[in-house]
Formats: C-alpha cells, sequence, structure tokens
C-alpha cells in the first residue's frame, strides 16, 4: 500500500492531463524515486488511483527497463547492447564490469551498491559504447573510463 503523501501525489499528478491514464507513467517514476523500485503492490495501487486495469499496468511498467521491479543497487549500470554500441566494444565493457563487480547482468553486488544491466538502446548511436549510471550518460566509454566512473562515485 501506498504511503497516504504519496497517493496524494500521484492524485495531484493527473490534474493536468485530459486522460487519467497519461499520468500512469509519471506516476511510477514518483514510486519508483520514494521506494527504490516499483513493487507490485505498487503498481496495483497506482492503478486503481488512475482508473486502468491492474494488467495494462503492469503491462506498461514492465515494457520499459527505466523501472525496476524488483529491488536495485544504489548505482544502476546500464550497457547499451544494440549493434553499434557492440562494433564500439559495448561487450568489452560488459565483461570488465562483470568481473570488476563480481556480478551477472540482470545482478546487484552483494553490498547492494550496483545493478548491473544491459539496455536495449541508449539512444547514443553516434558515440557508442554508452553506460548509464542511474540517469546520467557516459558516450564513449573505455574500460579505463568505467573504472574512473566508478572509483568517481561515492559510498
Amino acid at each position: 500500500m501506498l504511503p497516504d503523501e504519496l497517493r496524494a501525489e500521484i492524485t495531484a499528478l493527473m490534474d493536468p492531463y485530459e486522460e487519467p491514464r497519461s499520468a500512469l507513467m509519471p506516476a511510477f517514476w514518483l514510486a519508483q524515486k520514494a521506494q527504490g523500485h516499483l513493487a507490485e503492490d505498487a503498481i496495483e495501487d497506482i492503478a486503481h488511483i488512475i482508473g486502468v486495469d491492474p494488467g495494462y499496468a503492469s503491462g506498461v511498467a514492465s515494457f520499459y527497463t527505466l523501472y525496476h521491479l524488483e529491488p536495485v543497487g544504489r548505482y544502476v549500470l546500464q550497457v547499451c547492447k544494440t549493434l553499434s554500441c557492440r562494433m564500439a566494444g559495448a561487450e568489452d565493457i560488459l565483461e570488465h564490469l562483470r568481473q570488476r563487480l563480481q556480478v551477472d547482468v540482470g545482478g546487484t553486488t552483494d553490498d547492494g551498491k550496483f545493478s548491473l544491466m544491459t539496455a536495449e538502446c541508449l539512444a547514443s548511436c553516434g558515440t557508442g559504447p554508452v553506460m548509464m549510471v542511474n540517469h546520467y550518460m557516459h558516450e564513449n566509454v573505455t574500460v579505463e573510463r568505467v573504472d574512473e566512473i566508478l572509483d568517481g562515485l561515492p559510498d
């Protein structure tokens, strides 16, 4: 069950929209930001608040990779896996991250600091390989640059 304060924020979020279902994705974003991930009960609560079928809401949430349906680490690392990034070395970046963090794609480090994921496309094909750390995109990354980025993150 979503806290009353969050429910009120979601209800208010619907005001500018002519069609209330247009607030579904921003409502998911608010819930994920508040709770760290988008749990199944949160999806159901949001569906009821907005007035859409919970199955529909769940389908929307599961389609987008920026919604985390399971708990994730403090830093979510996403490496683009589309062709242009692969050709530019994304597989090397991904393998380096697997080794350095000792975690497979889809996993979270034992300390809960990092979750490693891939993304279908991060929309920066001309500057690959691309890696996102939470919501900040790093372009033209190299193994050395990845290490600098990770070493520079606060604990």
